[in-house]
């Protein structure tokens, strides 16, 4: 029998430390083009230093022009996607994005009721792509299972007008506190209301809750058309908020990391410009910086609102 060679004691690992990142589960679509959907909410959400456990609840058939179709997965499949990750690790919040289905909002519905201490960001995207009694049952839904759980609804002001007051009559457009005392009515404690038409060339996101519009920020309009804004704000503010920052202070950070992702966006293909997500990731030295024109900021805030916190990457 030969020798056996002699063997050197086994190295040790060193084990991960006690501080790590903290975890966010998403539960959105796939979206092909790589302007929305679950794209958009790993690259955001990473880009906050979050560690990002996506939920794929379908597909998007569509490109950087248009959605032309979605394929809803079933919802035992998303249920157990979810249920799986979450049994292993701790999250510190949840995104909802488009889910495709009455019943994936309900299983979706259930898992965030039974971790109730956990933050639910809400976003709803522009649903006038889609089939006009799916888009009614669609939303219905949301409002009676989903938004009970939502600590934030973050949409378009025309979005979220067209579905929580389609009634509305009056001469001007609902106000932001108009908006959240609708979402209220069905749980929403927070509103995060964007896309309000200020001057010319800016545009308004407002904080608010039923009382009070609690901070209004202010950016330059760009020329471009983008897909994927909403769900690239949305994506970081559940991603700052699942790192620690309070309510006002993840809004300023998310809203200026829009702005950073829309002014360095790009086409990549024949139809809507795409926010570069990881604008900060990319090698720009020897590249000298624009002075900025006096008196056109790039973005503003209104005096008394929360202050401008630059984005950490």
């Amino acid at each position: 029998m030969p020798d056996t060679p002699a063997t050197s004691a086994p190295e040790t690992v060193e084990k991960p430390g006690e501080i790590s990142l903290p975890c966010v589960l998403t539960f959105n679509a796939s979206d092909p083009s790589g302007a929305g959907g679950l794209s958009a909410d790993i690259t955001a959400m990473s880009s906050a230093s979050t560690h990002v456990l996506p939920i794929v609840t379908g597909a998007y058939i569509r490109d950087t022009s248009d959605i032309h179709d979605h394929c809803a997965f079933d919802e035992e499949a998303v249920a157990d996607q979810a249920r799986c990750a979450l049994e292993d690790m701790p999250v510190q919040a949840f995104k909802v994005g488009f889910v495709g289905s009455p019943e994936n909002l309900s299983v979706i519905a259930e898992i965030t009721t039974d971790y109730s201490e956990v933050p639910v960001i809400t976003y709803m995207p522009d649903l006038s792509w889609w089939d006009e009694m799916a888009i009614d049952t669609y939303l219905d839904a949301c409002a009676e299972l989903l938004l009970p759980q939502t600590t934030v609804l973050v949409g378009n002001h025309s979005t979220l007008c067209r579905w929580l007051l389609p009634e509305w009559e009056g001469d001007r457009p609902p106000t932001a506190r108009e908006v959240a005392r609708a979402a209220a009515v069905h749980g929403v404690p927070y509103t995060l209301v964007t896309g309000f038409n200020a001057a010319d060339q800016y545009l308004e996101s407002h904080l608010a809750t039923p009382e009070t519009v609690l901070a209004t920020a202010r950016y330059e309009r760009f020329e471009a058309t983008f897909t994927g804004a909403g769900d690239t704000l949305s994506a970081a503010l559940c991603a700052l908020i699942a790192g620690g920052s309070d309510l006002q202070a993840a809004c300023a950070e998310a809203l200026t990391y829009l702005d950073q992702c829309l002014d360095a966006g790009f086409q990549p293909g024949m139809g809507h410009a795409v926010p570069d997500r990881l604008f900060w990731a990319h090698d720009d030295e020897g590249e000298e910086e624009e002075a900025p024109t006096e008196g056109t900021p790039d973005s503003t805030l209104d005096a008394n609102d929360f202050p401008l916190d630059t984005t950490r990457h």
